[in-house]
């Protein structure tokens, strides 16, 4: 019997997850350790479905074969709750490594760590959101929730940067990201596109 693509995909998606998970309940990984996977896990599937309509747009405008930025837009809603799932995670090992609820409310002001607690309150109605059933029952409000997923980007961005205080590893993922989008927003309101 084939695995349907979706289960396929699902399990792809959580490799990383069991193993993280399996690292820390064996005693082999601590919680503080798990911090940055999580969260790089997470900005990596943000970033990968929020590329699909870029892509998509880019691949057009040279001629290229649209297979793999289609694929990415089907799929995209995979990506952006398995987004989300690390994101939790990464929350949840963050709340277990502090371990005080007195300390991580002192350090929440601290613009690398309330950063980081927006983004992840945004996530949450995008994540509950990301079926065909409230598709249909939000209409076009629904595209306008899931439009939040940019400012949950540029959170995500500024939580990465000020918590690690290097801009390097942070600008390698956004980046690229950055670039599709303004490509598309030129081709979407470029005169010359518009006449074409």
């Amino acid at each position: 019997m084939k695995l349907p693509v979706k289960y396929l995909l699902w399990l792809i998606l959580s490799i990383p997850a069991v193993g993280m998970m399996t690292g820390y309940f064996s005693g082999n990984a601590l919680s503080g350790e798990l911090l940055h996977p999580t969260g790089e896990f997470s900005a990596r599937f943000m970033i990968i479905a929020m590329l699909a309509t870029p892509l998509v747009v880019l691949f057009r405008r040279f001629g290229w074969s649209l297979t793999v930025p289609q694929w990415l837009v089907r799929n995209r809603r995979y990506f952006g709750v398995a987004a989300f799932a690390y994101a939790a995670l990464h929350t949840v090992f963050y709340i277990i490594d502090v371990g005080v609820w007195a300390e991580i409310l002192s350090e929440f002001t601290s613009l690398g760590i309330w950063t980081g607690w927006l983004a992840f309150a945004i996530f949450i109605p995008l994540a509950i959101t990301s079926n065909n059933r409230s598709q249909r029952l939000l209409r076009t409000g629904w595209k306008k929730l899931q439009r939040w997923v940019y400012p949950a980007a540029v959170l995500t961005l500024l939580h990465w940067i000020f918590v690690h205080n290097n801009l390097g590893p942070a600008l390698v993922h956004f980046v690229p990201l950055a670039a599709l989008e303004l490509f598309r927003v030129y081709c979407t309101y470029s005169p010359s596109t518009q006449k074409a």
